[in-house]
């Protein structure tokens, strides 16, 4: 009984990592998708153009872009266009900076199972008694990450992380990729999302500025029902975060540029 391989593709280094895998060993899914919340990171849409086409040329089929805002016509129309638009409406942050984790599921895991019970394949492996199988790319450095998933018993899917059973870890990873592809991926994630570190943010802020005055807009306009939570650090608000940086490098003005009086080689 053939159960149908479908591979979930977020963008980032695993996930990348797991096609250059498959392909070295010969591997071919039947579908690769990625879940769209209408808020990654620039590079990220960037990675999804690049590496569909090189899906379609090494293993013969693109990358399949779904989003929680798509729905087949027979079905609710989703009541958002975005994440980001969800929060605003909802007057809230994403589920992450409350220590949840929904809107990975609403915008990432919900979508592909919706889009999978449609799917002729699928449709016709369980028809037959079968299952569809389903591939994670958790690398062996993070074998806790959804462990529990891939030990459970689901009357449709089959979950496995191939990275596991191939024993390749972060690094494993970044070489598969740079051996395939030249460089690996930045990270995947949405510009806004609560996970991401102080640096990250500063980094935003600095480099990005109209994003980052979305995220700001977001912490405000979700202020009046964050309780405890501060802002999408959740302990902690990326607006307070720029504006402290900012003003400690105030109390540190440039100074005039001076010679350093270093010898270079150049006589008097």
């Amino acid at each position: 009984m053939t159960s149908p391989l479908v591979l979930s593709y977020g963008g980032g280094v695993n996930s990348t990592a797991l096609l250059v895998g498959m392909r070295e060993r010969g591997i071919r899914p039947d579908l690769i998708l990625f879940s769209d919340t209408g808020g990654e990171h620039s590079r990220t849409y960037e990675t999804i153009r690049s590496m569909s086409i090189w899906c379609e040329r090494e293993l013969g089929l693109p990358i399949t872009t779904i989003s929680n805002a798509i729905r087949p016509a027979d079905q609710d129309p989703a009541p958002h266009a975005s994440l980001e638009e969800e929060c605003h409406t909802n007057v809230t942050l994403p589920s992450l900076a409350f220590g949840n984790k929904g809107c990975s599921a609403r915008w990432k895991r919900q979508p592909m199972d919706r889009y999978l019970r449609d799917w002729q394949p699928a449709i016709d492996a369980w028809a037959a008694g079968g299952k569809v199988t389903r591939w994670l790319g958790i690398d062996a450095d993070e074998a806790h990450r959804s462990a529990e998933l891939c030990s459970d018993t689901h009357k449709k899917w089959i979950y496995h992380r191939p990275l596991l059973d191939w024993d390749w870890g972060r690094d494993e990873c970044v070489a598969a990729c740079e051996r395939a592809l030249g460089s690996a991926p930045g990270k995947s994630a949405c510009w806004f999302c609560p996970a991401m570190k102080k640096r990250e943010v500063l980094e935003l802020a600095r480099t990005d500025p109209d994003l980052f005055a979305r995220a700001v807009a977001m912490e405000r306009n979700a202020a009046p029902n964050l309780g405890t939570v501060r802002g999408l650090g959740r302990n902690w608000s990326w607006e307070r975060l720029v504006k402290a940086d900012l003003a400690q490098l105030k109390l540190f003005p440039e100074a005039p540029e001076l010679d350093c009086g270093c010898y270079d080689g150049e006589q008097e």
